[in-house]
């Protein structure tokens, strides 16, 4: 898994619309007509471009992982694969006249192109009907039967900001400095501090038991909720790719395991400790990277106020 889906609502302030623009136009030759952010989504800022042709265009700008670099351009290159293989709900990105599927912005930001789908997105917290579940899981059936490539990446069981918790829990008593956030997330985890390093002995008995159970690994979404759907007619799509990546079925299944014990749960050589353990690695995920906002250099904002409800509400959930 990646970094936690942060809110993305507001303008990046060190993002200009004419730089986006000029390097749509170098990179993949669109000649735009119009330009427009888009306050929508998480982890990436997007925009809306429309060309001389009338195509529209949706262009996504993230922020480069320092710890794998290349690690967004292997996805996408996964994501164009599987496209390219028939597995139509797959929404690729487009290639340049270069043949790149990624092209930077800056040191710091990566920007990749899609085309415009004419479909009802889906929302964070939507409730999928029997129908659109089924759907789903017939679609994660065929990802994880495909066969993967030499640029598919591996993710791993661990947690990505594990080291943010570690120390968080040590300094607990401690005043935190880094803006307005810092304190009120201190006294937050403080408050779950028991419950919190319960959850990661929990974690680290999972990922013992379920990285000794032998099983291949197979290629999964990562994040197959309802806000990365789209309703296309009577077909549903899937996007957002970035977190594409070898793994255990799992990772991808949880999502569907819901209280009301769905198919995934009861299907055959579905592991239930590695449905714990994704179920419990989102959580722990959010966790840690909530309290790495906080701990940074931050200002109090509409993304930073969604983010700091976030930590309470995973903090109060992992009870």
């Amino acid at each position: 898994m990646t970094a936690y889906p942060r809110p993305m609502q507001e303008r990046p302030q060190q993002i200009a619309d004419a730089e986006v623009a000029a390097l749509l136009r170098s990179e993949w030759r669109l000649d735009l007509t119009g330009l427009s952010y888009l306050p929508v989504g998480f982890g990436g800022y997007h925009w809306l471009g429309t060309d001389t042709a009338a195509r529209r265009w949706f262009v996504t700008v993230q922020e480069q992982s320092r710890a794998d670099p290349d690690g967004l351009a292997a996805a996408l290159e996964t994501a164009a694969g599987l496209a390219a293989a028939g597995l139509d709900f797959v929404v690729p990105p487009l290639r340049s006249p270069s043949g790149r599927l990624l092209a930077l912005l800056g040191c710091r930001h990566a920007v990749s192109v899609f085309a415009y789908q004419e479909a009802e997105p889906g929302h964070w917290g939507d409730t999928l009907s029997s129908a659109d579940r089924a759907a789903l899981a017939g679609m994660l059936g065929c990802l994880h039967r495909a066969t993967p490539t030499p640029a598919t990446p591996v993710r791993g069981l661990q947690l990505a900001c594990r080291h943010v918790l570690d120390f968080s829990l040590r300094e607990r008593d401690v005043p935190w400095c880094g803006g307005p956030f810092a304190e009120p997330a201190r006294v937050a985890l403080a408050g779950h501090a028991d419950t919190l390093a319960s959850a990661l002995d929990r974690f680290d008995a999972l990922v013992a038991e379920v990285s000794g159970d032998g099983r291949p690994l197979v290629i999964t979404h990562g994040e197959p909720h309802p806000g990365n759907l789209l309703r296309c007619g009577s077909r549903l799509l899937l996007v957002d790719w970035d977190t594409v990546g070898l793994a255990p079925p799992e990772r991808d299944l949880w999502w569907l395991a819901g209280e009301d014990g769905c198919d995934a749960a009861g299907s055959i050589g579905v592991s239930q400790a590695a449905l714990d353990l994704y179920r419990l690695r989102w959580a722990l995920d959010d966790i840690g990277l909530f309290l790495a906002e906080f701990r940074a250099p931050h200002q109090r904002s509409a993304d930073t106020e969604v983010s700091f409800a976030g930590l309470q509400s995973e903090l109060q959930h992992l009870g």
